[in-house]
């Protein structure tokens, strides 16, 4: 499998990011959330805000673990071109 487009690695943050965040809150209950996913020169940068209710979560906590999860998913994408 060729290795993914640039576009696809995004994506996979991206969505990988705000599956963490609704697994964590109610979709209805977060009152605002950012993921701005970069990855130029095969270097990824991912940043994820999320403004949830005062009696949530720490939410900067699930932002961080949100970023975490969308590399890790970047890293399986890739993983998985190598594989074939």
């Amino acid at each position: 499998m060729p290795q993914p487009t640039d576009e696809e690695v995004v994506q996979t943050a991206a969505e990988a990011a705000e599956g963490l965040i609704f697994a964590r809150f109610k979709q209805s209950r977060v009152k605002d959330f950012d993921v701005t996913v970069t990855f130029e020169d095969g270097v990824l940068d991912v940043d994820v805000y999320v403004n949830a209710p005062d009696d949530a979560d720490d939410a900067e906590a699930v932002a961080e673990e949100a970023a975490l999860t969308a590399q890790e998913a970047v890293d399986e994408l890739f993983a998985a071109a190598d594989e074939e």
